[in-house]
Parts: C-alpha cells; structure tokens; sequence
C-alpha cells in the first residue's frame, strides 16, 4: 500500500494571489500590519509560522501574537472564502490526471500535508474542485512544526483504513525544501515538483528520493510513487 501525501500551494494548485491578498487584509485588519509581504517566502511554512515570522518583524511579541490568531484566522478565512474564486485557483499542469489516477487504485490511499490551516486548504482546493480526492491530511492548524505533520496524516490514515503506515510506504509530494525535509526523520519517499517558486536546483541540493520538473508525466510519477522506479525523475 502506499500513503500519498500532496502539499498544496505551487504543488498542486496556484490561488494567483488569492491567499496572500487575504492574509495581507487580515493582519491590516487584526495587528495593523501594513508592511510589504511580497519580500517573504511563504514557500514550505506553515501559516501559524508565517504569521510570527511577519510579526516578528514588525516587533510584536510571541504572547501578543499568538492572543490574536484566532482572530487572524477569522478574518483571514472570510477573505480567502471571497477570493478562493475557480477564475483565480486552478490545478497546475497534470495534477488532475495523476491524482485522478492515484484514487483509481484501491491500494493507494490520498491525503494532504500542508502548511495552511485546513479551513484555507479546505477553501483552495474547493476553488480547484479537489477536495473530493483529500479526505483527511496534516494541517498548519495541527501544529506549527512541518515535522511534526508526517506522524499525524500516518495516524489519522491508520485510523480510515486500519493500515499502519510506515517508511517508504509514504510518499510525500512538495515543491518546497520543507517538504522534502519533513519526510527524512519518518524514511518516507520523497518527491519535489519545480512547479511553485523553489529554484530546480534549491530543491535538487535537498537529495529529494525523485526529482520533477512538474507533474505532466503522468508515467514516471506513478513509477516513483508505487517503487517500480528508482532513478531520479526528470
């Protein structure tokens, strides 16, 4: 069996804005926050990290910070739910045909890593009409820490489908250095897609187990993800 796990922003689908737009609105809204957030990379971080990383910046504490986030994270969720349009969020390139292939095989069970709280990751993929494929996941919202998401998409799938998931059984799919990162402690498979705005040669220099340009070829992703593949993708 295999516990597929997808990142969602630059890996399976771009908001064109949507998010940071909304994220932007909420700390105006919530801390009045009005700095440049186009200078941060929010690649591979979880939102409750970007909010402190921000904050931080602009000299506010970790208490204050943290007193306010369920706020931020009110604010910033009615932004996203405007924003989060199918005209701005979209699948990227071959995305639909491999995770639709992934769900045709009883054998491969589909989750979510990812960063965003999962109202946000819920309200983005609903833009992209994706939800239906990503019944459960390791969300921002479950901890701060990227590490720390493996063991509870392992757990949370365990308790679906009554498998214990463990080493190259999961794969992970990112396009962020932190995705790839995530899944060494846990020996999962590692697969980085240069399809978000991590330099080729950023996410090649982390050792990913297999390395893609996108997500077109449908082929030798199914061989990476399944095993039937050990030489790095291109």
């Amino acid at each position: 069996m295999r516990l597929v796990l997808f990142d969602i922003d630059g890996t399976l689908i771009t908001d064109r804005g949507a998010a940071r737009d909304a994220f932007g609105s909420a700390l105006d809204a919530v801390y009045d926050y009005r700095g440049d957030l186009s200078r941060y990379d929010f690649s591979g971080r979880t939102d409750p990290q970007i909010a402190r990383m921000v904050l931080r910046d602009a000299d506010w504490r970790d208490a204050d910070i943290d007193a306010r986030l369920p706020q931020l994270w009110d604010v910033y969720l009615a932004g996203l739910a405007r924003n989060a349009t199918p005209e701005r969020v979209r699948a990227l390139p071959g995305i639909r045909a491999l995770v639709g292939e992934l769900a045709s095989h009883a054998w491969v069970i589909l989750g979510l890593l990812t960063g965003n709280i999962e109202p946000g990751a819920r309200l983005k993929l609903g833009g992209a009409a994706l939800n239906e494929y990503f019944p459960f996941g390791a969300f921002g919202s479950d901890s701060a820490d990227r590490n720390q998401l493996p063991p509870v998409a392992m757990q949370r799938a365990a308790e679906m489908h009554g498998h214990r998931f463990r080493g190259s059984e999961v794969v992970i799919i990112g396009d962020s250095i932190y995705d790839i990162r995530c899944g060494v402690p846990y020996d999962a498979i590692t697969i980085a897609v240069a399809s978000g705005k991590t330099p080729a040669e950023t996410l090649r220099a982390e050792n990913p187990r297999f390395f893609f340009e996108n997500a077109e070829d449908l082929g030798a992703l199914m061989s990476a993800i399944t095993g039937h593949h050990r030489l790095t993708g291109s």
